[in-house]
């Protein structure tokens, strides 16, 4: 299924901005039909995947709290 750049950028959560570049750079393929630039979805439903495992973990992580006597020596 074919979507606009708006669409996918909602699927992925990313910006427009940031999917133009990639399209004009050559690491998205996309077809233009003289308005728009379309974008095959199905092929980022494995990136969205890994994209969210990735947020899970960052949040994951900035969730953890620092050790409060983190044994720090000063060297100077």
């Amino acid at each position: 299924m074919y979507v606009n750049v708006k669409e996918l950028a909602e699927f992925l959560e990313l910006a427009e901005e940031y999917l133009i570049r990639q399209i004009q750079v050559g690491h998205i393929k996309a077809v233009h039909d003289g308005k728009q630039y379309l974008v095959n979805k199905d092929q980022f439903i494995w990136h969205k995947e890994q994209l969210d495992i990735k947020r899970k973990q960052l949040a994951l992580e900035t969730e953890e709290p620092i050790p409060e006597d983190w044994d720090a020596k000063d060297e100077d």
